[in-house]
């Protein structure tokens, strides 16, 4: 099962686990091109349940998305949490050579939250200006 819904506006949550279909793969990757048309600041959480990998062609097809929408991804996204079972910090090292945004990869779905919800943009302020 593949879903991608946005919670309270600047909250991209991406799921895909169980249980899993034929399409699934198609629509993991419409669910990315969704990603790339937030015209506006974001954070993602990607929940994935360490089901089947992606053929050739899905990881191709990722790839290719990955490096087309790396600008967009790093203008909009503000942090990005993967969670994954079996998931380390060495599986954050190749997202944070793709991008420069906060990343981070955890088994636990809690601790990914509390991360992307520290960036989210609609909670994090401004530093006051007092004029002189």
């Amino acid at each position: 099962m593949v879903s991608l819904d946005i919670e309270a506006g600047d909250l991209a949550v991406l799921r895909f686990h169980q249980p899993y279909a034929a399409d699934d793969e198609r629509a993991y990757l419409a669910a990315l091109e969704r990603l790339a048309l937030m015209a506006h600041p974001f954070v993602l959480l990607a929940i994935f349940g360490g089901g089947p990998a992606l053929s050739r062609e899905g990881e191709k097809g990722q790839a290719l998305w990955f490096k087309r929408t790396r600008a967009q991804m790093e203008e909009r996204c503000r942090a990005c949490a993967m969670v994954r079972p079996g998931a380390t910090e060495e599986s954050a090292v190749m997202f944070r050579r793709l991008w420069s945004f906060p990343f981070l990869a955890s088994p636990d779905e809690a601790t990914a939250r509390d991360f992307v919800e520290r960036h989210r943009p609609s909670r994090t302020t401004q530093p006051e200006t007092h004029p002189l």
